[in-house]
């Protein structure tokens, strides 16, 4: 293994200065970087310090690894933008990366949650990109949200004997449950109130159309306690061009592991999941 160095970075987005950070091994970085995009309302470091841990890990093993703020998180300036609105930081970014590690000749997406489904809508405008990572992606609409709620929350509550002794005990409100249930059944036969989709479908939709684009390997990591990860299954399970993408690609479940990688030794495994995938894309650069 390889001692590793954190370089702090400043950079420009337009007209806004961006935050990075860098870890790269001592001396000469390998051919092969990895970006992480951040995801949900997070910052470079990650919840319980998962991005920095895992960009020493793949420095270590002298792949040089990124993680920076979006523009209005962090400590980087300018307005928040939504995930579907940062290809210009990503691309800034992944310049950036490149300046600062001349060695580099392609770079990997690493993204979780809403900062995978980032790393889809930005792939295919980028050559540099030769693979993706993407983590519990975030595919919601609110008629998949409900059939999600329906399938593994309110099922297993039917079915739970705490459940029932809770409410022969008289501590369920029994008219707010159904009417809870009610309207998550509405939803879930797409109701009339929903948010109809884009001019370019809905989310997993366009995330897909990108991907197909982008023509890149992907690791997908899904949990196994996780509702973002059991919608997406949902999407993939009733779309045939989901199922075509997971099965041309690597996908692996850890189902004792939730959405953020909450323990020691569910970071490392992804960690080590992610450095063995990436050592495959080897030959390609």
């Amino acid at each position: 293994m390889n001692a590793v160095r954190d370089e702090a970075m400043l950079f420009n987005c337009g007209a806004d200065e961006l935050v990075g950070v860098l870890s790269r091994p001592e001396g000469e970085a390998g051919p092969l970087g990895v970006l992480v995009i951040v995801g949900g309302p997070q910052y470079r470091v990650g919840s319980h310090r998962q991005f920095v841990l895992l960009a020493r890990s793949l420095a270590s093993h002298g792949m040089g690894c990124m993680r920076f703020d979006y523009r209005g998180m962090g400590d980087s300036a300018g307005d928040v933008c939504s995930f579907e609105s940062v290809n210009d930081d990503v691309r800034a970014a992944v310049d950036a990366f490149f300046r600062q590690v001349p060695e580099l000749r392609r770079v990997v997406l690493w993204g979780l949650c809403d900062g995978a489904s980032a790393a889809c809508f930005y792939a295919p405008t980028d050559a540099r990109v030769c693979g993706l990572i993407l983590l519990n992606p975030w595919v919601r609409t609110a008629q998949g949200e409900a059939q999600t709620y329906l399938k593994h929350y309110y099922l297993q509550r039917l079915l739970s004997r705490a459940f029932w002794l809770k409410l022969l005990r008289g501590g369920v409100r029994l008219g707010q449950s159904l009417a809870g249930l009610s309207a998550a059944m509405k939803r879930a036969r797409g109701g009339a109130s929903q948010t109809q989709p884009s001019a370019g479908g809905t989310l997993p939709e366009r995330m897909l159309a990108d991907l197909q684009r982008a023509a890149k390997p992907a690791l997908i990591v899904l949990s196994g306690r996780d509702y973002v990860a059991r919608e997406f299954e949902q999407v993939c399970q009733n779309h045939p061009g989901w199922q075509r993408f997971l099965a041309a690609n690597v996908v692996q479940h850890l189902p004792e592991v939730d959405h953020t990688f909450s323990n020691a030794r569910q970071r490392e495994e992804v960690a080590s999941l992610s450095l063995n995938w990436c050592e495959t894309l080897g030959g390609q650069i």
